[in-house]
């Protein structure tokens, strides 16, 4: 499946959820989501009818792997990953996630995105254990150490997002040396670590039948 490029902002009021897919734009009043809290479309406006089984498990596979920005194909390794391993298959499906270095590098408030921290690892902006690393899907170890390129430091991007790291925050399994530069992985994130209203276990569901 090819990568979206349409309005992201669709994504959002499609899924019924503000996914931060902009950055400090969803803080602001120019973010779509409050102004127009619908579906997008000619008939967005109409009342909801009741949702399936499956369009509800539907919809739960369409938030999470939009909000990563994920294609179907990578969305379903990381699955077929998950279900490999001990444990609850939902719950290792979202920790996996939350360890790609693209999601990692946002936690820590170096981008103001995923998609935005996706294209910044893919340029080599960034170390990982002092080296460079242009993977966005690697999967981050306790103890990496993860600091921005000197080359990189005085990109105008990086330093207004993390001016506004305060407002988001970084989790508790991240700890980030705002003054250096760089983020060092404490633990692996858990469950709870998670406050986005996601039921996964609805998305197991969908690939289980």
């Amino acid at each position: 499946m090819a990568r979206y490029r349409g309005s992201v902002c669709r994504l959002c009021r499609r899924e019924n959820l503000k996914l931060f897919l902009k950055g400090d734009r969803c803080y602001s009043d120019k973010c779509a989501f409050d102004r127009r809290g619908y579906p997008p479309g000619q008939h967005g406006q109409r009342r909801r009818g009741k949702t399936s089984d499956y369009g509800l498990q539907l919809r739960e596979k369409q938030k999470v792997k939009r909000m990563y920005g994920l294609s179907e194909k990578q969305f379903r390794l990381f699955l077929k990953r998950a279900e490999r391993k001990k444990g609850i298959t939902g719950t290792n499906l979202l920790i996996s996630l939350e360890r790609r270095l693209d999601n990692v590098v946002y936690r820590l408030g170096f981008v103001n995105s995923r998609s935005q921290g996706r294209h910044f690892v893919r340029h080599n902006h960034f170390l990982v254990n002092e080296k460079r690393l242009n993977i966005p899907s690697y999967q981050i170890k306790i103890g990496d150490i993860i600091e921005i390129r000197k080359k990189s430091h005085n990109i105008q991007a990086i330093g207004d997002s993390l001016d506004a790291v305060v407002r988001r925050g970084v989790p508790q399994w991240l700890d980030l040396e705002k003054e250096n530069l760089k983020g060092v992985i404490k633990s692996f994130p858990i469950r709870e670590d998670l406050t986005m209203p996601i039921q996964e276990q609805l998305i197991v569901e969908l690939y289980s039948k």
